[in-house]
């Protein structure tokens, strides 16, 4: 029951929710740029500010869109599914 509470929660506070997201991304790219040495990087796309940070929170965000599509494709049953 706490789970759907906090679900419901954030569901209320979407907007504050996607900002507090957006800044945590800012805050890894800004760690990114100051702590990560880029000299050793193997390929050409690792040298750009950020990369894995962005690379990372895009790979997330195309995890639960596909993750989504597949349950509503098919996955997810009515409740009473069993009763008939």
């Amino acid at each position: 029951m706490k789970l759907v509470k906090l679900i419901e929660f954030l569901r209320a506070r979407l907007k504050t929710v996607i900002r507090v997201c957006c800044g945590l991304l800012a805050l890894l790219v800004l760690a990114d740029i100051i702590l990560v040495d880029k000299e050793h990087a193997h390929t050409a796309v690792e040298h750009l500010w950020g990369f894995w940070s962005v690379f990372g929170f895009l790979g997330c965000v195309v995890i639960i869109i596909v993750s989504k599509w597949f349950g509503h494709a098919g996955i997810m049953q009515r409740e009473d599914y069993y009763d008939e």
